[in-house]
């Protein structure tokens, strides 16, 4: 029977001798607590505003999916480790395995998490949107999806093209629809006993015939080269980006049209042949 009165006077010494630091660890768990509901709170805020932003601007939902997450977890990887350190725990070590298994990580898939960054650059500066018309390097085509580690266009002729992002980035982009209007260029070779005068007026004449034309913008028809068997004219208008391909191929067709109606010759490439007809020389035999 006279245990137990020593045993509760011996827990209620250690209580008192040891009130100060349950003080302090009642306090760090509390703090720990806290420390975690709001790092939960501020992660899925900060992830929300995040999508927000990124689906007011009209960007890709997988897109702003992924990075919405990406900031999340890395928020919460954060605050797990707040919460360790607050409890007393060496964060030091965890921050060092976890930064080397990082760079592990990195290292193999360096291909892949620069294809990751350069499509974060392109979601955020957006050289290129969907439906645009675009060249990059080789290809070119319609740009139907621009997601995080790859773009797909759609070429004219109807084949799917999928590029890595870091391609695309590091490539020149060529964007032929961002802008309303474009401006189309046709060389022209006549003959150099055509007249250059009278070519200019037929060439103009066919370009004030074509309403989709925008004469406003200005005209260019100027001899650009004497090259060696033809003088090349350079031709020069405006059009809506809608209207650039038909005007071209309509220019191009109206322009052979009017220079065969006014008898100016457009030259092809001639090679003239001289043959020599080398003498004989007879050998007398006695």
């Amino acid at each position: 029977m006279n245990e137990l009165p020593a045993s509760l006077d011996e827990a209620t010494g250690w209580f008192v001798a040891n009130q100060e630091l349950l003080i302090q660890y009642a306090v760090n768990i509390i703090a720990a607590i806290v420390i975690l509901i709001v790092g939960m709170i501020v992660a899925k805020a900060v992830s929300k505003g995040i999508s927000r932003v990124l689906s007011l601007r009209k960007i890709d939902s997988t897109v702003v999916n992924f990075l919405s997450t990406i900031v999340r977890y890395a928020i919460i990887m954060f605050t797990l480790i707040a919460v360790l350190g607050r409890l007393g725990v060496q964060t030091a070590s965890i921050v060092a395995v976890l930064g080397a298994a990082g760079l592990a990580v990195a290292f193999a898939l360096r291909d892949s998490l620069g294809n990751f960054a350069s499509g974060v650059l392109l979601v955020v500066f957006r050289p290129l949107k969907v439906g645009e018309y675009v060249i990059l390097g080789a290809v070119e085509g319609t740009v139907q999806d621009v997601q995080i580690f790859s773009t797909t266009l759609r070429s004219a002729d109807d084949r799917i093209i999928v590029i890595p992002n870091g391609k695309v980035l590091s490539g020149e982009i060529i964007n032929l629809t961002r802008e309303p209007n474009r401006r189309t260029q046709i060389m022209v070779g006549v003959a150099y006993d055509a007249d250059i005068d009278k070519v200019k007026q037929v060439l103009g004449d066919v370009i004030a015939k074509d309403n989709r034309i925008q004469h406003e913008q200005g005209v260019t028809i100027r001899l650009q080269e004497m090259a060696p068997s033809s003088l090349d004219f350079v031709v020069r208008v405006w059009t809506s980006n809608s209207d650039a391909l038909a005007v071209y191929w309509d220019l191009m067709e109206n322009f052979k049209r009017a220079l065969d109606a006014n008898n100016i010759g457009i030259p092809f490439p001639q090679m003239d042949v001289y043959m020599h007809q080398a003498q004989k020389t007879e050998i007398k035999t006695e």
